[in-house]
C-alpha cells in the first residue's frame, strides 16, 4: 500500500521545500518516494534532480529511492481529456481555448488535476510514498475540495440545461429563439464565438462519467492521506492555516501544522552581558520577535487540537539533501509517530 502525505499552506511559507524535505527523508529511510511538486525554484529543482520540469518522474542522481515530478495543470489536463473521453472528443477539447481556461484558470482545475496526478501514481504500485506539494489556492483547502467541485460542474445543472439533457442531443445550446438569454449572447458575443462556446461544453460533457468516477477514488485517497499545514507567525498565512483547518471536511485526517522559520524561545530574554549599544538593540528586536512568535504558536495551541512541529528559522533556504532532510526531520519524526 503507498502512503500519501499532502503538504498544504499558503504561498511562500516554505510548503515545496518542506515537501521536498520529506521526500529526502522518505527516500532515506528506505522508501521509494515520489514527490509531486508545483514549481520548484531551479535550485530545488535541482537538487530534487528535475533537470526538465515536467509532469513524468525523474530519478534523483544522489539517492536512488527519490524520484521528483513538477505539476503542469495543462499537460494533466490533457492526460485528463484523454483518459475521460472517446479519441475524436479529447482531439477536439485539448485545442479549444476555453478547455485551456478550465485548466489553468478554473480555481479548481489545478487542484483538480494533481488530485488526478496523485491518484494515477498512488495506484501505479510504483511507490511506497507519494509526497503532494498541493497547489497553494486558498492554503490548500482546494486541493481537498476539486474533486466534488469538479464532478459537480462538469455534471452540474447549468451544463445540461445548456447542453440538453442527454448525450447525443446537442441542440439546447443553438436553440437562441427559444432563449432571451442565448440571443443576448449571439449578439454580444456573435454566433461563432457562441457555437465554440456550445461545442466546448458539449464535449465536455463526455468526460463526466469518467471524472465522477475519479473524483470518489480521489477523495478515498484524501480520506487517508497524512497532512502536513505549513504555515508561519504571519497573519496572512496563519489566516490561511487556520481557514484550512476549520473548512477540512470530517473525513480527512488531523494535520501536523508546522511553524516554519522559527525563531528560539530562548532569544525572548534579553542579554544583560552586551555591552555594545547596536547589539543590544538588535539582540531586543529579535527577541521582541521571538516573543511574538512564541505568543502565536501558544493562542494557537489553545485554540486547535492535534501536533504542532516547528522548523527553525535559517539564514538561506535549503537547497541540497542533507539540509533538505535536517530541515524536515522534525516534521518526518511526527509523520511517523502518526502512523
Amino acid at each position: 500500500m503507498t502512503d500519501i502525505v499532502l503538504v498544504a499552506g499558503a504561498g511562500g511559507v516554505g510548503k515545496t521545500t518542506i515537501s521536498a524535505g520529506i521526500g529526502v527523508c522518505a527516500a532515506r529511510s528506505g522508501k521509494r518516494t515520489l514527490v509531486l511538486t508545483v514549481d520548484p525554484a531551479r535550485r530545488l529543482a535541482t537538487a530534487l534532480g528535475l533537470d526538465s520540469l515536467d509532469n513524468m518522474a525523474h530519478p534523483n542522481p544522489e539517492l536512488g529511492l527519490l524520484w521528483a515530478a513538477m505539476l503542469d495543470a495543462s499537460a494533466s489536463w490533457e492526460a485528463i481529456a484523454h483518459r475521460h473521453a472517446p479519441p475524436e472528443v479529447a482531439d477536439r477539447l485539448v485545442t479549444n481555448p476555453f478547455f485551456e481556461a478550465v485548466a489553468t484558470r478554473f480555481p479548481a482545475g489545478a487542484s483538480y488535476a494533481a488530485g488526478e496526478e496523485m491518484a494515477e501514481e498512488v495506484e501505479s504500485g510504483h511507490w511506497d510514498m507519494v509526497v503532494v506539494d498541493t497547489p497553494p489556492s486558498h492554503g490548500g483547502i482546494e486541493f481537498l475540495n476539486a474533486p466534488g467541485q469538479m464532478k459537480s460542474f462538469v455534471g452540474g445543472r447549468v451544463l445540461r440545461i445548456l447542453t440538453g439533457g442527454r448525450i447525443p442531443g446537442r441542440n439546447t445550446l443553438f436553440d437562441r429563439a427559444a432563449k432571451p438569454a442565448l440571443r443576448l449572447l449571439d449578439t454580444v458575443l456573435g454566433g461563432e464565438l457562441l457555437e465554440d462556446i456550445g461545442d466546448f461544453l458539449f464535449d465536455l460533457r463526455h468526460t463526466y462519467d469518467g471524472i465522477a468516477r475519479r473524483s470518489q477514488s480521489i477523495i478515498h485517497h484524501l480520506e487517508h492521506a497524512s497532512m502536513v499545514l505549513v504555515t508561519t507567525t504571519d497573519a496572512a498565512p496563519l489566516a490561511e492555516a487556520a481557514k484550512f483547518v476549520d473548512q477540512s471536511p470530517g473525513n480527512t485526517r488531523t494535520p501536523i501544522v508546522t511553524f516554519n522559520r522559527s525563531l528560539p524561545e530562548s532569544w525572548v530574554a534579553p542579554r544583560e552581558t552586551v555591552i555594545d549599544p547596536k547589539l543590544a538593540f538588535n539582540l531586543k528586536r529579535w527577541g521582541a520577535e521571538a516573543e511574538y512568535q512564541r505568543d502565536i504558536r501558544r493562542e494557537w495551541r489553545a485554540t486547535h487540537s492535534g501536533p504542532i512541529v516547528n522548523l527553525a528559522w535559517r539564514a538561506s533556504t535549503p537547497n541540497e539533501l542533507p539540509a533538505l532532510e535536517s530541515l524536515a526531520r522534525p516534521v518526518w519524526a511526527a509523520l511517523e509517530m502518526g502512523r
